[in-house]
């Protein structure tokens, strides 16, 4: 960004952030659908291959899009606005290489942290039959 002369200053800090926002979201929708993943005892390989199946290509897509939506903003005649184009076809696209392949490499290299059991939805729940009240309700009542 040096070398374009897009520098961090007062008005780019909020077109950063954005960016960082977006690539924060892809590490996330990637990491916890390979903790589900290796939750039900896959292995790495086929954690990542079927992530990617899945949510990979949602993050594809979406950070495709983004990059070329804002990348007709490279073609207006205001320099700020065409800067910023630059800026965020960048923070997208790399933002997703990131998440699609850094975070997994980081995954290998350090582990699952956490237990991806709280993020799946148990398919039985236990319900309080009509007159029982709930555990909520005992502890007010």
């Amino acid at each position: 960004m040096t070398v374009l002369g897009i520098g961090v200053k007062v008005a780019t800090r909020p077109v950063i952030a954005l960016g960082v926002g977006i690539g924060v979201d892809y590490g996330i929708y990637i990491y916890e659908q390979l903790r589900i993943h290796l939750a039900e005892g896959q292995s790495l390989r086929l954690a990542y291959r079927e992530t990617l199946r899945s949510t990979g290509r949602a993050v594809s897509f979406s950070g495709i899009t983004l990059a070329v939506g804002v990348g007709t903003w490279v073609l207006s005649p205001i320099r700020f606005q065409a800067d910023m184009g630059i800026l965020l076809i960048f923070m997208f696209l790399w933002n997703m290489i990131g998440a699609l392949v850094l975070l997994p490499a980081l995954v290998h290299l350090f582990g699952v942290r956490g237990s991806a059991q709280a993020s799946v939805i148990p398919q039985t729940a236990e319900l309080p039959s009509a007159g029982e009240a709930g555990p909520a309700l005992k502890t007010c009542a």
